[in-house]
């Protein structure tokens, strides 16, 4: 690797990082109280949408049945550690069983 890109990558994590740490310093210094505290609480239910829902349309049977693993090891165990584990088990041996 020559040295204009490893300072290009240093630049760049170092941009990442302080991005990062300029919105914790940020957050820092705003009441988190009234119009910010709902937005703040409702939040994490649309961006997962926004993450999960364009794979999922796009996917097919091994993505659906991931999906509904998800969801039912959620309901199941309460826990989204264990309901991300069953669902990329899901899709991964969905994967393997659809492509054999």
């Amino acid at each position: 690797m020559d040295s204009a890109t490893l300072g290009a990558i240093l630049v760049m994590a170092a941009a990442t990082y302080a991005m990062r740490a300029g919105g914790y310093w940020v957050m820092g210094r705003v009441p988190i109280a009234g119009f910010v505290a709902a937005w703040l609480r409702a939040l994490p239910g649309p961006v997962l949408i926004a993450l999960i829902a364009p794979g999922l349309l796009a996917g097919g049977a091994a993505e659906w049945a991931g999906a509904g693993a998800t969801l039912a090891a959620l309901r199941l165990f309460g826990r989204e550690d264990l309901a991300v584990l069953a669902g990329v088990a899901t899709v991964a041996g969905a994967r393997g069983f659809l492509a054999v």
